[in-house]
């Protein structure tokens, strides 16, 4: 019988970051990983901040992986699973008009 171990990775995309602007991590390749989950902490947040997984083949060139939006509006921490992404993630976070916050990003893979 044949015990295969799952590997597992977390990336802090974000630290601490300081946000006034709508922006995007930076992209992070994932070719190896069956599934994938981001989690968003917010530190500070003051307004809505809304995001959306992205994915690429290239790590170039971006797309919205589904028309799921994630929002926060107050501190506290925010996660969603993502499949189905083929090479490349990242998020990207649209901030509402005069919001802010400061964020931790963490994007975790598993194959």
């Amino acid at each position: 019988m044949r015990h295969d171990m799952r590997s597992t990775m977390t990336a802090v995309l974000e630290r601490n970051t300081a946000v006034r602007e709508d922006f995007a991590t930076e992209p992070y390749e994932l070719p190896w990983a069956a599934e994938a989950r981001f989690f968003v902490q917010a530190l500070e947040v003051d307004g809505a901040l809304d995001f959306r997984t992205q994915i690429s083949p290239d790590g170039l060139h971006w797309c919205d992986l589904d028309g799921e939006t994630h929002r926060i509006d107050s501190p506290g921490l925010l996660t969603w699973a993502v499949s189905g992404f083929g090479q490349w993630l990242r998020v990207r976070c649209a901030v509402g008009a005069g919001a802010s916050g400061k964020l931790r990003i963490y994007l975790v893979g598993k194959g």
